[in-house]
């Protein structure tokens, strides 16, 4: 078991994700699970409801984990992307995006992430 008290992995900023599912309108549902924690999920009939479900959600989660020897993964920070990445492209996309760039008058990493954002 590992050493690293499970209120030290508690009191991180892991994301919890809430959704609300009305696919049944008499008996709607909240969804929760913790991005980071594979597996880590909950549901219950109200918003206040699931969000201490998933606390316990997460506690059950790290303690088994710990017992077991796994690895608990930590949340990533902000402060880890750059802003940065290499890509490696067929030289024919190159010249499309190249030419694309011109003919709206932006550089490339200008267009590429105009591009990219409207994807995402």
């Amino acid at each position: 078991m590992s050493e690293t008290p499970i209120e030290y992995y508690l009191n991180l900023p892991y994301t919890i994700e809430f959704v609300p599912d009305k696919s049944d309108p008499e008996h709607p549902v909240w969804f929760a699970s913790v991005r980071e924690l594979k597996g880590c999920m909950t549901e219950a009939d109200d918003f206040d409801e699931a969000a201490g479900q998933i606390r316990e959600a997460m506690r059950e989660w790290i303690t088994d984990a710990l017992e077991a020897g796994d690895p608990v993964p930590e949340p990533t920070s902000e402060d880890e992307f750059s802003g940065k990445f290499s890509v490696r492209l067929p030289k024919s996309l190159h010249r499309d995006l190249v030419r694309q760039a011109d003919r709206e008058g932006v550089s490339l990493n200008q267009y590429i992430t105009s591009v990219l954002s409207r994807s995402v």
